[in-house]
């Protein structure tokens, strides 16, 4: 086997190789003796069936694993030659050449390695901002809003119909296609009306009802519905209200401080002012991070560092925001690029840019944050995710669920090393 293995620049290798026939077939035969020892064949003893028995059954494929041997053999090769360490080496190879000829298979591979990058001087590139202030009548509005949030539901005094933020006990019974289904059905159920809490449409149809009425709500499963037998399909409940509630009228009293600040027998009604204070001043500044300095941050980040990438991970950044593209186009659109290499190509060069740069920008992150010793575990991952659905009103678990199938957990992790970095950066970790 003939092998050139050579460093185009400090994060990729170039291997160029001539995988000869008598090196794949030292191979396919050495996996012949291996499995001649301990394949059953009718009429033959174990261990004594004969080689070409053995290639007559398993032909193909013994071929097929011993090119691949030679392929894994060509990389040690080269690893050995370079002095790679495996720890060094990003992904798996890229084929560049991979051509069978009479005298065996050419080879042309690059090999990705971790890039280097020198972090210094990167907190002078921190950007400025003015703190924000927080107005009395903010706080007074959101003091209001949590109050009316924690009142108590008390039963009308004077009959009414039933309106948006009313508590309603009632019993329901669905049907699908005049069939009733698991889960469909339920008797004095308490629901807050605009709470978003059931179907889309479902508390919209039951607003204007009254105590002891009895109505038919149709509505239409989500299409993304985690019981997929009923996702996209209409349904009929039939609803029987029998009594509303309405919020009562509430004040900061001793009663309401415990509410909004639970478990601190110390707190007061200027205790609970000053921690909405400072909640609204953080949504603020997080706003201001978001919008403003995360962007300033990355772009002074990625305009400072120069260094090799590797080209394989660079390539499979563009392939993501190729596909990512090509689910917002048309039909029409995609038939456009069928078997159309010009135009492929030319959608590849349009993104180029923005892929290396977010390459560029990940290894970065990664490279200030162990110098920082800012990490995200696992554990802090789920929190985050289960804290986020349940504000959503989602399931926590379906949804770490759903980010663990379709392999999201990375980003999400990737995500808030990123945001711990960038406030300690800036100080706002303080």
């Amino acid at each position: 086997m003939n092998i050139t293995a050579t460093r185009t620049d400090t994060a990729n290798v170039l291997v160029t190789a001539k995988i000869e026939n008598v090196d794949i077939e030292k191979n396919l035969n050495k996996m012949v003796r291996e499995l001649a020892k301990t394949t059953n064949v009718d009429g033959f003893r174990k261990g004594k069936v004969p080689s070409s028995k053995i290639k007559q059954m398993y032909g193909d494929k013994l071929t097929q694993d011993a090119e691949s041997e030679a392929v894994q053999n060509l990389m040690a090769t080269a690893k050995k030659d370079l002095d790679l360490k495996s720890e060094d080496i990003i992904g798996e190879p890229s084929f560049k050449k991979y051509e069978k000829v009479d005298d065996g298979i050419d080879v042309e591979l690059t090999i990705s390695l971790k890039p280097t990058v020198e972090a210094e001087g990167y907190n002078e590139l921190a950007p400025s901002y003015d703190e924000p202030t927080v107005e009395d009548a903010e706080i007074e509005e959101r003091l209001t809003k949590l109050m009316e949030n924690n009142a108590p539901f008390k039963k009308l005094t004077d009959e009414r119909a039933l309106e948006n933020d009313d508590q309603a006990n009632f019993d329901f019974l669905g049907k699908v296609d005049g069939e009733e289904f698991d889960g469909g059905k339920a008797e004095g159920f308490e629901l807050v009306i605009g709470s978003g809490q059931f179907i889309p449409g479902f508390e919209e149809q039951m607003v204007g009802m009254n105590s002891g009425e009895t109505k038919d709500v149709t509505v239409t499963f989500p299409e993304e519905y985690q019981a997929k037998e009923l996702a996209s399909k209409e349904a009929v409940f039939t609803v029987t209200l029998h009594e509303i509630k309405a919020r009562g009228s509430v004040e900061l009293d001793e009663e309401m401080v415990k509410k909004l600040i639970p478990g601190d027998d110390t707190a007061t009604a200027d205790s609970v002012k000053a921690k909405i204070e400072e909640q609204i001043k953080s949504e603020k500044v997080a706003k201001i991070y978001n919008e403003e300095l995360k962007p300033k941050l990355m772009d002074a980040l990625v305009e400072k560092y120069n260094f090799d990438l590797p080209q394989n991970i660079v390539e499979q950044e563009i392939d993501a925001q190729i596909n990512q593209k090509a689910q917002s186009m048309s039909e029409d659109e995609l038939a456009e690029y069928k078997d159309n290499d010009e135009k492929i190509e030319e959608l590849r060069d349009s993104v180029r840019e923005d892929a290396t740069n977010s390459v560029k920008a990940t290894f970065i992150v990664d490279a200030l944050a162990r110098k920082e010793g800012i990490a995200v575990n696992d554990q802090e991952v789920s929190q985050t995710i289960y804290y986020e659905a349940m504000m959503s009103g989602q399931d926590p678990q379906q949804v770490i669920e759903y980010y663990q199938k379709n392999n999201l957990l990375p980003a999400v992790k990737m995500g808030m090393i990123e945001d711990k970095l960038f406030s300690k950066i800036m100080g706002l970790d303080k």
